[in-house]
């Protein structure tokens, strides 16, 4: 797990299955449970790095694009408009 926010960064686990679900490429793995877990490539070595948090190195936990889609969202459930 390479993803600095994760809680299991800097973990190994076994690849089971690489593949790509709607459209963003996956992992799949067995946790210490033994529960099949699925993640996205991006966040582990298997994939390519996200730029994004390549770029932060961890400064911020949140992307501008987000952001701003959550603004968006918030400021359609305050104003009632659903379109």
């Amino acid at each position: 797990m390479t993803h600095p926010f994760h809680p299991w960064q800097g973990r190994e686990f076994e690849l089971v299955a690489y593949r790509v679900n709607w459209g963003q490429p996956r992992v799949d793995f067995y946790d210490d449970k033994g529960v099949l877990r699925s993640l996205p490539a991006a966040w582990t070595s298997v994939g390519a790095s996200d730029p994004f948090v390549e770029v932060s190195a961890g400064r911020s936990p949140f992307r501008l694009a987000d952001l701003v889609e959550l603004s968006r969202m918030v400021q359609l459930s305050v104003s009632g408009d659903a379109s």
